[in-house]
């Protein structure tokens, strides 16, 4: 039945393979952000595929990939919320093989934290988070970050682990100057990192990489790689997408790589015609993505030019035609506000095909 979101089985083997591959040369490891799908199933090919382990944005995102059996969860975030702290360190003292990792931007934050892990079995291993002006979250110096390390390391319940950050903010597109300021913003990063004192034995983690400038987060990090763990967090390669990420991924010319594949599509079918180039869809806001781009058709000409709660407006090209009943394949932007409005996600063998036919499904846990 329509409205249905799907994924395309042999996009998802393309794009893990030439991500992971790359990755490999380029001497960095990757923590999938796990929030795009929060789909365990898809998190476990990655895990599969040598990721170092998995990133999720919130604590009870975490708890989700406990217990989907992720060893090492890296909460790309802040936690300042004592109570999910309290249940971290529970989750950490239940399982030895267990590692949790999260963020602290300010010594409020570290506070929250040392109170709530006073009494914890093992620390919280805890990564300096490092912004910049016109960012988002951060510590906005590198002395500030310093401060903050100091912090970190001197609680009892916390262990200093690393420095973290994301460099979406600094480039909106991919010219030269955005890139450059992306640039910038890395190597205060690498700055941090090395004027952080990291308790012994602790092989510390040096992480960013939204999936618009992984192959920037590469290049400047990766030379720390000797002493630290280099971690990416790109989480939208798996899937990809026909709108935002087709524009912002450099895999492809820029890497040296295949270009990505575009790995989920929805299904609408013609509900009315009341006019002359126009028809309506039965997948509206409740269905697909409109935070960046609109929907765009693929099996017919046209665009898609609002959505209604449950209908898309799909006013056709000159000389184009759709029926009443017919069924319209829509290339989406951006799998994070795609895949939480659907509990399961259909793969299909090949949607190019003139038949698709749908060979397995992913739950999703939002």
């Amino acid at each position: 039945m329509t409205p249905v979101l799907t994924v395309h089985a042999d996009a998802l083997s393309h794009n893990e393979d030439t991500v992971f591959a790359w990755a490999r040369e380029q001497g960095v490891l990757l923590a999938p952000h796990g929030k795009t799908t929060m789909a365990p199933a898809l998190w476990q090919r990655l895990l599969d595929a040598g990721a170092w382990g998995i990133s999720v944005a919130t604590p009870w995102q975490a708890e989700v990939a406990v217990d989907a059996g992720v060893a090492t969860v890296l909460i790309a975030n802040a936690v300042t919320d004592a109570v999910a702290v309290r249940r971290l360190a529970q989750l950490l003292a239940a399982d030895d093989g267990l590692r949790v990792l999260c963020w602290a931007d300010s010594l409020a934050g570290v506070a929250i934290l040392a109170e709530a892990t006073h009494d914890a079995v093992r620390p919280l291993d805890v990564l300096v988070e490092l912004g910049g002006a016109h960012g988002r979250t951060g510590a906005r110096t590198v002395a500030e970050g310093e401060r903050i390390g100091q912090a970190i390391a001197a609680a009892p319940g916390l262990r200093l682990a690393g420095v973290a950050g994301y460099e979406g903010p600094f480039g909106p597109d991919r010219s030269a100057e955005s890139v450059a300021a992306v640039d910038a913003y890395l190597r205060t990063l690498v700055e941090l990192h090395e004027k952080l004192a990291y308790p012994d034995g602790v092989r510390p983690v040096l992480s960013a990489g939204g999936s618009s400038f992984p192959d920037r987060a590469a290049a400047v990090l990766a030379p720390s790689g000797e002493d630290a763990d280099v971690v990416l967090r790109s989480g939208a390669f798996q899937i990809h997408d026909d709108g935002f990420y087709s524009r912002m991924s450099p895999f492809g010319p820029l890497t040296g790589t295949a270009p990505l594949r575009s790995g989920m599509h929805a299904w609408a079918r013609v509900v009315s015609q009341p006019e002359d180039g126009l028809a309506l869809l039965d997948a509206g806001r409740r269905d697909v993505p409109f935070d960046l781009d609109l929907p765009i058709p693929q099996s017919v000409a046209g665009e898609i030019t609002a959505l209604n709660d449950q209908h898309a407006f799909l006013r056709l090209a000159d000389g184009a035609t759709v029926g009443v009943g017919e069924v319209v394949r829509l290339g989406l932007s951006h799998p994070c506000t795609a895949f939480d409005k659907w509990r399961v996600v259909a793969v299909l063998d090949d949607p190019d095909a003139a038949d698709p036919r749908v060979i397995g499904a992913v739950a999703t846990c939002f």
